[in-house]
């Protein structure tokens, strides 16, 4: 189940479509790759408003940050040699 993202995006200084983009990237994530969303931020910075097209890449960018931060942990988890708790 999604969540609808509406609230007001007059926040810190930026341009409401910044944070238009940023949500639009969040709900498109529950659906789509990183690699497809990688793909769509590509298209909007083609043919979006430029600040529309920042907010979708700066969540996009940050859902993959958070992507290789849980895979070198789970990496580094799996690696690590675990106690017999005999």
């Amino acid at each position: 189940m999604t969540t609808m993202t509406l609230g007001n995006a007059l926040t810190g200084g930026q341009e409401p479509a910044y944070y238009a983009g940023r949500a639009d990237a969040y709900d498109d994530s529950a659906q789509l790759t990183l690699d497809h969303l990688t793909v769509r931020a590509g298209i909007h910075a083609d043919y979006a408003h430029l600040p529309y097209a920042l907010g979708y890449m700066d969540r996009v960018l940050e859902l993959r940050m958070e992507h290789d931060a849980v895979t070198a942990a789970e990496t580094e988890l799996a690696h690590t040699d675990l106690v017999d708790a005999r």
